[in-house]
């Protein structure tokens, strides 16, 4: 490998590094059941916070609000891979590295 190879190499690394960090510090969110719940991902599948409505509570159907959530979480974690592959993509030109994203 030449010097100009292995520089190029070492700025993409910086690049995604940056591009990581940034992802850390950008929110998605999601929700399901008309909003009764809402989850709040960062571009690393980091989950923030999970809102529901009280509405969204029935004591006598918890498997409702159990899918509820796992629909809105499902969603959150869908945008922030997205979001991830789109930041990622930007560095990259959209070249697949395996294990990166």
């Amino acid at each position: 490998m030449d010097k100009k190879m292995i520089r190029q190499a070492q700025e993409l690394q910086a690049k995604l590094v940056k591009a990581q960090e940034e992802l850390a510090n950008e929110t998605v969110e999601g929700s399901a059941g008309g909003g009764a719940v809402t989850i709040v991902v960062d571009g690393q599948q980091r989950v923030h916070s999970v809102k529901i409505s009280p509405d969204a509570i029935d004591p006598d159907d918890p498997g409702l609000l159990e899918d509820i959530v796992l629909a809105a979480i499902n969603e959150a974690l869908e945008k922030s891979q997205q979001l991830a592959q789109e930041r990622m993509g930007a560095v990259t030109g959209n070249t697949k590295f395996p294990g990166l994203f």
